[in-house]
């Protein structure tokens, strides 16, 4: 075998490997911010003091870490994969996902800091599940090109990130379009409420 080809087949095996790694980073990250959530949402009913560097918070933005340690890889298979448009467009939606988290969760660090509490329903909330459903969304559709004897077991797992994290943003819409009828109960259950900052 000549020295090229060893060099390409390798090159081609390691991008798929970093595919995987990708795909599994991102769907990870996803899982363990939406457990989390729901750990933070517990410590609401529970009336915990709300701050932003609760470890409940430092759960979620470990998997907003896990997503940008992906995000990181992609751009690395963009570049040498560049002309396979199928996986630009999975990886480019991790980025993009990824970009979202992290200018929200600035945002929400700012509104802590600010505010104290913060609404259910926030600006920099929204902008954070957007970016967690655009990065289960790309999660998953990379995936989805890796094989599927490795995949198998993960593919439900990233169906699964994909509808709660859609669900997630479905939920806190239907608080800001219900406005006060919605809100009140909300608002016994979270003691900060649902208010939009």
């Amino acid at each position: 075998m000549l020295p090229s080809n060893a060099f390409s087949s390798s090159l081609i095996s390691r991008t798929k490997t970093l595919i995987f790694i990708v795909s599994i980073l991102a769907v990870s990250g996803v899982a363990v911010e939406l457990v989390a959530g729901l750990w933070d949402a517990t410590s609401h009913l529970m009336r915990e003091p709300e701050r932003f560097w609760t470890i409940q918070h430092v759960v979620v933005y470990s998997g907003v870490g896990m997503i940008s340690c992906s995000a990181i890889l992609a751009s690395f298979v963009i570049i040498a994969n560049s002309k396979n448009r199928t996986l630009g467009k999975g990886l480019k939606v991790i980025i993009i996902g990824t970009v979202l988290q992290l200018a929200g969760g600035y945002a929400d660090s700012i509104s802590h800091d600010m505010y104290g509490i913060d609404g259910l329903v926030s600006a920099s909330h929204l902008v954070l599940e957007i970016g967690l459903a655009l990065s289960a969304l790309g999660g998953f559709m990379t995936l989805c090109l890796v094989d599927r004897q490795k995949t198998k077991k993960m593919i439900p797992v990233a169906i699964m990130t994909v509808l709660l994290s859609i669900a997630w943003i479905g939920f806190n819409l239907t608080l800001l379009f219900g406005s006060v009828v919605l809100c009140v109960p909300v608002y016994e259950i979270f003691s900060s409420g649902c208010a939009v900052l």
